[in-house]
């Protein structure tokens, strides 16, 4: 955990490798049915300083006092929601203190609104997932992992001690997929099970049968706790999954919406309408789009909510009225929040400058929210009927960086304008032009702007280098066309996109055009890789769990059949794979390179960068190659961050300063 505060320093100045793990981490609200208390998510350095342990902290709506931390335990808590008397509820593997040798990977637990000890409310051997309350009775919905055969949770709880009891780990698959991002889809699988607080704590198993169909489900419980509604994986055929809207209820399962993939529904208060989020299906000439759709919750009817504005949506929450919907929007490197009135149709703009989300619709009208920035970690704000945003007090000191963040705009050859954010290092003039890393968002459906945890500009800035973000062709928030403007050409336009934007950038005198890298991580390391064999500009690249053979990666990504809509068929002749694979163009690499990527990456799996070594070393490349056992897709423990970033900057500070190399100590 962080030091105690000294009376009077609520700051935290510059930037430290330890003091930046160190840094308390919202990641979440929830607001009561009163309007009275905020509920947060904080995550914080453990004491043993290995780990990041969860606890949820309150804050009084009104912005008086500082927050006040509500749980304790060293094994965590989350998933928070509130019951409509103002209790609250939370998931914690937390051990039942009035069972002896509890061995549960999870509960429920219920804090009771006028204070208290939390009791338990169910026990969930394999753990519990996500929570969410009816607005006007006692129900809790939750998805929980069990083995394909338990019908019951004692069952599925004996299971798992026999299993134990015998040291077997075998999964038996049956389906696909098998694995998503850093773990597999077995041996058990998800349920979703609902709760009535208030009648006799029996959970109830409403999935309806065994399948993988709720392995990425988002989910919401009608006002009257009677039907549970959400997005469900359906098998396509050729281990392509669809994930339809479904509805849940006293008469069983029910299709709402199957032409499109749906995610994240949110019901309304008077418990008419689903407002979530639609993925028009990609095709191999056609980019993806994201838009928010309506759904009549009786009859199944739908429509495009935004089908006047190019527009995609992040997040949406109702007015407590129903009368108005809350969005957060990507746009232009910004999430801003909008206020789409329902019977009109007018959608008017709230906020201006950061990036927000967890959006709190309040009775008494306006809204709580989390707001980052790229130079402002997430904290609560509260914003009025007017748009007016007003800080509230975070969990732990503010941060204030050194650097200065400014944008940089540039045209493409085809005209289009590149927009980028440009992090410059306190002592940047063009009597001290600083060294240039070029960083290059994942995705591709992405965009830089809201505050980073893994990949902040500042740690870079703090240490003399400028940073350069920018959003190319493929990025949200710039419309449909500028997506496909590189649907399924991603190397060769993404490139132009990117060095149109380094170029302009390059005209600053305070930037040194003769030191500069590249660096990305996922499909920001894919172009990363694309770089070293179609560019010499750079003096290092940074390629972090990037793609290098597209064919390779098909089989063994956890979803490979999903990128079948863009690239075609690996089994039949397609020359994008080919075209499209960095791997091809590794006789032109001559840039030295860090690899790096961690083992428990499912989604980009080690055999990209395994592969992408062995070609470096086999042509003579300069390359190190940093490996993380524990990892997955990002890094993640505070133990590994400060040596991902000490090695990063010990590569750059040899080949872009020319400084001699120095092995970070822990590796």
């Amino acid at each position: 955990m962080m030091p105690p505060m000294a009376e009077g320093d609520d700051h935290v100045r510059g930037l430290t490798l330890d003091g930046y793990t160190a840094i308390p981490r919202v990641g979440g609200l929830i607001l009561s049915p009163d309007g009275g208390r905020l509920v947060m998510t904080v995550q914080q350095l453990a004491a043993d300083g290995k780990r990041y342990g969860t606890s949820l902290w309150e804050l009084a709506t009104g912005g008086e006092g500082r927050p006040r931390r509500l749980t304790y335990s060293e094994k965590g808590e989350g998933g928070a929601a509130f019951l409509p008397d103002g209790s609250l509820v939370f998931a914690s593997a937390r051990p039942d203190p009035t069972v002896k040798d509890d061995e549960a990977e999870g509960r429920l637990w219920v804090l009771p609104a006028g204070g208290g000890e939390a009791r338990p409310l169910a026990s969930i051997s394999g753990g519990v997932g996500g929570v969410t309350a009816a607005r006007s009775a006692p129900v809790l919905a939750f998805s929980a992992p069990l083995f394909v055969d338990s019908d019951t949770l004692a069952a599925d709880t004996e299971k798992a001690k026999r299993r134990k009891d015998a040291g077997s780990s075998a999964i038996l698959f049956e389906s696909y997929p098998i694995r998503y991002w850093d773990h597999e889809l077995g041996p058990r699988s998800a349920r979703l099970l609902k709760l009535d607080v208030a009648g006799g704590g029996e959970v109830e198993d409403v999935t309806g049968e065994v399948s993988q169909a709720l392995h990425e489900s988002s989910y919401d419980l009608t006002p009257d706790g009677s039907t549970v509604v959400t997005n469900w994986a359906r098998d396509a055929g050729a281990g392509l999954i669809e994930f339809d809207l479904v509805a849940i209820g006293p008469d069983g399962r029910r299709t709402l919406a199957s032409d499109g993939d749906y995610m994240a529904p949110t019901v309304s208060p008077d418990g008419a309408w689903v407002a979530v989020l639609r993925e028009e299906r990609a095709a191999y000439d056609r980019a993806s789009d994201l838009g928010l759709w309506l759904v009549d919750l009786a009859s199944g009817e739908h429509h495009d909510a935004l089908s006047a504005h190019d527009l995609w949506p992040q997040e949406a929450a109702w007015s407590p009225d129903a009368s108005r919907l809350y969005l957060a929007i990507a746009e232009r490197g910004r999430v801003p929040v909008y206020e789409l009135e329902l019977a009109s149709g007018e959608l008017r703009r709230l906020t201006d400058e950061g990036c927000f989300s967890s959006l709190c619709p309040a009775p008494e009208g306006g809204l709580y929210a989390l707001r980052s920035s790229l130079s402002e970690a997430p904290r609560p704000v509260r914003i009025d009927a007017g748009g007016k945003v007003a800080e509230l007090p975070g969990p732990g000191p503010a941060l204030t960086v050194a650097g200065r963040v400014e944008e940089v705009v540039a045209h493409a050859a085809d005209g289009v304008e590149i927009r980028a954010w440009l992090t410059l290092p306190a002592g940047a003039s063009a009597e001290h032009p600083a060294p240039l890393l070029l960083w290059i968002h994942g995705g591709p459906l992405s965009s830089w702007g809201a505050w980073q945890w893994r990949w902040n500009p500042h740690l870079m800035a703090e240490r003399g280098y400028a940073v350069l973000q920018p959003d190319p062709a493929l990025s949200i928030g710039y419309g449909h066309d500028f997506i496909q403007r590189a649907w399924g050409r991603w190397g060769e336009v993404v490139l132009a996109d990117l060095e149109a934007s380094l170029d302009e950038a390059l005209r600053r005198p305070d930037l040194d055009a003769t030191r500069t890298a590249a660096m990305g991580g996922s499909f920001g390391g894919y172009m990363a890789n694309w770089i070293a064999g179609h560019s010499d500009r750079f003096r290092a690249i940074v390629s972090h769990a990037g793609l290098w053979d597209l064919e390779q990666f098909h089989g063994s990504t956890d979803s490979g059949p999903f990128w079948e809509r863009e690239w075609g068929s690996p089994y039949q002749p397609d020359e994008r794979y080919r075209q499209l694979s960095p791997r091809h163009s590794i006789a032109s690499v001559r840039t030295p390179m860090l690899v790096i990527h961690g083992q428990r990456d499912y989604r980009v799996p080690i055999s990209e960068a395994l592969r992408l070594w062995t070609d470096l070393r086999r042509h003579e490349v300069p390359s190190r190659f940093l490996f993380f056992p524990d990892e997955n897709h990002w890094i993640l423990r505070p133990g590994n961050i400060p040596v991902w970033y000490q090695t990063v900057l010990a590569f750059l500070d040899e080949h872009v300063l020319e400084k001699e190399w120095t092995r970070p100590d822990l590796v």
